[in-house]
């Protein structure tokens, strides 16, 4: 098989889908690895380090686009990059479909087959290739959010941490999963005072045993949002439903009764957010203020640190990858039921259902597509 690796083009995204040990690997299963030149500068991975693995590095993304069987990225494609679709193509990387319509009717009318890293769940139901960048953007959202809390960076002023004589910040954190986790393990590193509210109290008697004492929990319900977030400095929106659209935790009245000055990281905000005040930013224009709170909602965070990202990435996506080359989508589904899962989109039908149902299209079984 053909595999291509073209470089990101999303607004400041630097990793790349594909490591050059990756590139070794699949040569000596008997693949062809096909690289955009320059893919991996952003990662500190340089076209020789591809060319020394086996890689044949190209000068165009149409080239490498046209000659793969099958191609993998991080981030999903961008306008620009629709034009490269064609029927029977395999692709491998962050979908995240269920705020993107138009990307989704263009996978569907060129039949694309769009198998997305953040659905794929294995039989424990775990997220495996969601995890690595959902802890990266965990722990980056309180390192984000004590940076704009900084009055030149437009936030209250607030040391996190505080000082003797002086009360730490409040950092509001929704959600107690794997960002949710992260972040907190970094906020209380800082020193920071941290609530953590989840709607799962299994979830938060573990957290309460993770944390012994140092994170307050709470069961999550519209009253108890509200109220912590009148007294929170930073809040970070991390709850998740797979594949589908983060559900708005977070009313605009409740944002105007914050502090000015306070801010918000919503982590969740490639699956649409969950602030009703959310909308994506970018690394070049990161922030927003409503009512007078500062919004970081920057859909690609870990391309921020895209060394420490993509060798995360990759060593989560790699077996992954490996089994679709060996025995193609078809074949690799048969074998796998997470990688089943993963299939966002198969000939021209969507084939996974929370994005079916956040877009309000049809929804066909995997098993019932020919």
């Amino acid at each position: 098989m053909i595999i291509g690796v073209p470089k990101e083009i999303k607004d400041h995204e630097t990793r790349v889908g594909l490591v050059p040990s990756g590139v070794t690997a699949l040569r000596e299963a008997g693949h062809e690895v096909l690289v955009e030149t320059r893919a991996g500068d952003g990662s500190s991975l340089p076209d020789s380090d591809y060319q020394e693995a086996g890689a044949t590095i190209l000068p165009s993304a149409r080239e490498v686009w046209q000659k793969a069987d099958l191609v993998v990225k991080v981030k999903e494609p961008q306008k620009a990059e629709y034009d490269f679709f064609r029927p029977g193509l395999t692709l491998f990387t962050y979908l995240h479909l269920a705020p993107l319509p138009d990307l989704t009717e263009k996978l569907l009318k060129t039949r694309v087959n769009g198998v997305a890293y953040e659905t794929i769940r294995e039989k424990d139901g775990s997220l495996p290739l969601l995890t690595p960048m959902s802890e990266v953007a965990g722990r980056m959202s309180v390192q984000v959010g004590a940076q704009y809390l900084e009055r030149p960076s437009g936030g209250r002023g607030i040391l996190l941490g505080g000082v003797p004589g002086v009360a730490p910040g409040n950092v509001v954190i929704l959600g107690g999963g794997i960002v949710g986790t992260n972040a907190a393990k970094m906020a209380i590193g800082m020193g920071a005072h941290v609530t953590i509210i989840d709607r799962s109290l299994n979830r938060l008697r573990e957290l309460d045993d993770i944390f012994n004492g140092y994170a307050v929990t709470l069961a999550s319900n519209a009253w108890t949002i509200s109220e912590n977030l009148k007294t929170a400095d930073l809040v970070v929106g991390a709850v998740l439903i797979p594949g589908a659209s983060a559900p708005r935790l977070v009313r605009r009245e409740m944002i105007a009764k914050m502090k000015p000055g306070s801010v918000v990281v919503d982590v969740a905000i490639d699956q649409g957010g969950c602030f009703e005040t959310s909308h994506a930013t970018t690394h070049t224009e990161p922030i927003y203020f409503v009512d007078g709170v500062l919004h970081y909602c920057v859909s690609n965070m870990p391309a921020a640190v895209p060394h420490t990202s993509t060798f995360a990435l990759t060593n989560a996506t790699f077996p992954y990858l490996l089994e679709l080359a060996n025995f193609g989508l078809e074949g690799a589904c048969e074998r796998h039921a997470s990688l089943r899962e993963g299939v966002n989109t198969y000939n021209g039908h969507i084939t996974y259902k929370g994005v079916a149902e956040s877009q309000g299209r049809e929804f066909r079984a995997l098993a019932s597509v020919e």
